[in-house]
C-alpha cells in the first residue's frame, strides 16, 4: 500500500532503504535549516520565527512540484539580503508595515517565477553572465558579513547597504562597543570554525545555538545588554492574505522581478550541477513553476521568498537523499519544531545568529574567479569587477542591475560585430584560411573572398557592408567579392534588402561581381522567398568556395619552396 502510493524513482518502486536514506537526509537538513532560517530571517530584517515559517510550506510545495530531487530550499543569505534592502526603504525593519510588504513581495516573486515556468521562459536567466552573478555574490557576501557587525558588537546601527556606510557605521560605534555581546559574538564564531575543523559532520550551528541558549539563562547574560530574541510564537503561522495596494506593487515590482530571476538562476546552477552528477534531467520550467507556487502560497502563510540553498544541497546529496521526500520530512519536522519547542529559542542571542550567517557567507567572497575571468578574457574580469563595485558601493539591487545591464550591452555589440574575415588559399593545406592569422594564405588581384562565421541580422548586416566598403577602399582594382556562407546558420528579411542593395550599387557603380557561396538549406529558402532564384540566379548557385573557383578557372599557384619553409605557422579560430 505504501509502496503504490509514492512515485517511483528511476523506475524502482519506492523502497524501505530510500525511505531511510532519505529521513536520515531530511533530519540532517531539519539541522541546519533551523538555525539558518532564523538566522536568515534576521538578515532580512524579520522576526526569527519567519524563518521558521519560510522552511514549512514554502519547502513541502516545492517538494511536490519540483523536477530535481536533491535541490533543497528555503531562506538563503543573498536573497535575505535583497529583501531587507528593498523594503527597508519603504518601512522599518521589524514592523508589522514592513512584514505586510515582505509578505506582498513572496507573493509577487512567486507570481513572476509560476508565471515564467508557465509561458516555458526559462532560457532567459541564461543571459545573466556568470561573471556578473560572481561578481555580485562576493560583493553581497561582504555587504552581508558587515551588516551583521552591529548585532555582534552590541552596538546601534541604521540600515545600510553600502560598504563606506557599513564601515563608518562601525568605526563610529567602536566606542560603545557592549563588551558581554561582543564576547558571545566572538566566542560564537571561534566554535563554528573550530567544529568545522574538527568535522564538517557535526552540525555546527545547532550545537552553537543549543550552546548559546544555556550560556545566556545560565549566566543571565540577557539581564547584562545581551539582546536575545525573546518570545517565539508557537503553532502553525495563521493565513494572512497579502495585502495589495497599486503603489505598494508600483514601489516593489522591480525587485520582485530581480529576486525572481536571480532565486530561480541560483536554484537552477545548483539543482543542475547534481542532476549531472546523479545522471537525470531537470526540467528548467518545472522547476520555475515549482518555485513560483512555493513562494505564492508560502506568502499565505507569512513566508519571505525563498529559493535553493548551495550548502543545504549539497548536504542533502552527501547525506544520501535520494528523492524529495527528504524536502517533505525535512518540513515534517519544522512543522513539530513550531508546535512544540518554539519556547525554547527564548534566550538565543542575536549575536549567535550574526555569527551563524558571518561564517556562512564568507565562503561566497571568490576572488579567485575574477582573476581567472582576467587571465582568459579581460573583458569578463571586468564586467566582474564592476558588477563588484557597484554591488558594494552603491547597493545590491544596482550591482545586478548594472552589471547585467553591462553584460548585455556588451554581448549586442559582439552581435552587431559578427566575424568576417578575409581568406585566402594555402597550398599546403589544400584549403582557405584567414589571412590574418596565415600570413602564407594567397590572395589575388582583382579579387576578395571573405567569409561569415556567424548568423547575420539587421543588427550586424552593416557591420558586414562597412567591412566591404572597407576592403574595396584600400584595393580599388577589385573585380570579384565572394562570401563563403557556409558557416551562416540564420539570416533575416532585412539582411537580404541590405545585400540587394550592395549587389546592385556595387555592380552598377564599379562594375563589382557578387557571389554567395555555400548557403545552407533554410538561407536558401529565405534566399527564394526574397526572389534571388530570379533576381541573383549567379550569384547564389554555387554550393562550395572550390566549386565556383574551379568553374571559374580562378587558380592559385604554389608559392616558393623556400617561402614555405619560412613562412611562420598560426593556428586558425
Amino acid at each position: 500500500m505504501f509502496k503504490r502510493s509514492i512515485p517511483k524513482i528511476n523506475d524502482k518502486p519506492y523502497s524501505k532503504n530510500l525511505l531511510t536514506r532519505d529521513l536520515i537526509a531530511g533530519f540532517t537538513l531539519f539541522v541546519m535549516l533551523v538555525p539558518q532560517g532564523m538566522a536568515y530571517a534576521m538578515l532580512a530584517g524579520l522576526p526569527p520565527v519567519m524563518g521558521l515559517y519560510a522552511s514549512t510550506l514554502p519547502v513541502l510545495i516545492y517538494a511536490l512540484f519540483a523536477s530535481s530531487r536533491h535541490l533543497s530550499v528555503g531562506p538563503t543569505a543573498i536573497t535575505s539580503l535583497l529583501v531587507f534592502s528593498v523594503i527597508a526603504v519603504f518601512a522599518t525593519p521589524g514592523t508589522s508595515e514592513y512584514i505586510t510588504l515582505v509578505i506582498l513581495l513572496a507573493l509577487m516573486v512567486g507570481v513572476f517565477q509560476f508565471l515564467f515556468g508557465l509561458f516555458r521562459l526559462g532560457y532567459i536567466v541564461r543571459f545573466i553572465s556568470p561573471a556578473v552573478l560572481g561578481g555580485y555574490t562576493s560583493a553581497a557576501a561582504i555587504v552581508i558579513a558587515l551588516s551583521q557587525l552591529k548585532h555582534l558588537l552590541g552596538i546601534e546601527g541604521g540600515n545600510y547597504f553600502q560598504i563606506h556606510l557599513l564601515l563608518s557605521e562601525v568605526g563610529g560605534g567602536l566606542g560603545q562597543i557592549h563588551w558581554p555581546t561582543f564576547l558571545v559574538g566572538a566566542g560564537s564564531i571561534v566554535l563554528l570554525l573550530l567544529l568545522k575543523r574538527v568535522s564538517r559532520r557535526i552540525p555546527a550551528a545547532l550545537l552553537l545555538i543549543l550552546v548559546s541558549i544555556v550560556a545566556v539563562y545560565a549566566m543571565g547574560l540577557h539581564e547584562r545588554g545581551v539582546s536575545i530574541i525573546g518570545e517565539v510564537p508557537s503553532g502553525f503561522p495563521s493565513l494572512v492574505l497579502p495585502a495589495l495596494s497599486t503603489e505598494a506593487v508600483r514601489q516593489i515590482l522591480l525587485p520582485a522581478l530581480t529576486i525572481a530571476l536571480l532565486g530561480f538562476m541560483e536554484s537552477l546552477a545548483i539543482g543542475k550541477a547534481i542532476a549531472d552528477k546523479e545522471k537525470y534531467k531537470l526540467d528548467p520550467n518545472r522547476e520555475l513553476k515549482a518555485l513560483g507556487l512555493a513562494n505564492m502560497l508560502g506568502s499565505f502563510f507569512q513566508a519571505f521568498p525563498i529559493n535553493g540553498s548551495f550548502s543545504r544541497s549539497a548536504v542533502n546529496h552527501q547525506s544520501g537523499g535520494v528523492t524529495q521526500m527528504v524536502s517533505v520530512f525535512t518540513s515534517l519536522f519544522m512543522i513539530l519544531t513550531l508546535f512544540f519547542f518554539t519556547s525554547f529559542f527564548y534566550y538565543l542571542p542575536n549575536a549567535a545568529l550574526a555569527a551563524i550567517i558571518m561564517v556562512a557567507v564568507y565562503k561566497l567572497v571568490n576572488f579567485a574567479q575574477f582573476w581567472h575571468l582576467l587571465k582568459i578574457k579581460a573583458v569578463d574580469g571586468w564586467i566582474w569587477v564592476v558588477t563588484f563595485a557597484v554591488t558594494l558601493f552603491i547597493g545590491i539591487q544596482w550591482g545586478i542591475l548594472l552589471g547585467a545591464g553591462l553584460s548585455y550591452l556588451l554581448l549586442l555589440n559582439k552581435l552587431s560585430q559578427p566575424n568576417i574575415n578575409e581568406v585566402g588559399y594555402v597550398h599546403e593545406d589544400k584549403t582557405f584560411r584567414n589571412v590574418a592569422r596565415f600570413p602564407r594564405a594567397q590572395t589575388r588581384d582583382g579579387l576578395i573572398m571573405l567569409r561569415i562565421d556567424s548568423s547575420i541580422n539587421f543588427a550586424n548586416i552593416p557591420y558586414f557592408e562597412d567591412k566591404v566598403r572597407q576592403l574595396l577602399a584600400a584595393r580599388p582594382g577589385t573585380e570579384t567579392i565572394i562570401t563563403d556562407f557556409k558557416s551562416v546558420n540564420d539570416m533575416d528579411a532585412p539582411s537580404f534588402a541590405v545585400l540587394e542593395d550592395i549587389i546592385v550599387q556595387l555592380k552598377q557603380e564599379k562594375g563589382i561581381q557578387f557571389y554567395f557561396v555555400g548557403m545552407k538549406g533554410p538561407i536558401r529558402d529565405t534566399a527564394s522567398n526574397a526572389g534571388w532564384d530570379q533576381k541573383f540566379p549567379e550569384e547564389i548557385r554555387y554550393f562550395s568556395l572550390e566549386q565556383l573557383l574551379k568553374d571559374k578557372n580562378i587558380r592559385f599557384h604554389a608559392p616558393p619552396k623556400d617561402n614555405i619553409e619560412q613562412a611562420p605557422f598560426m593556428y586558425m579560430i
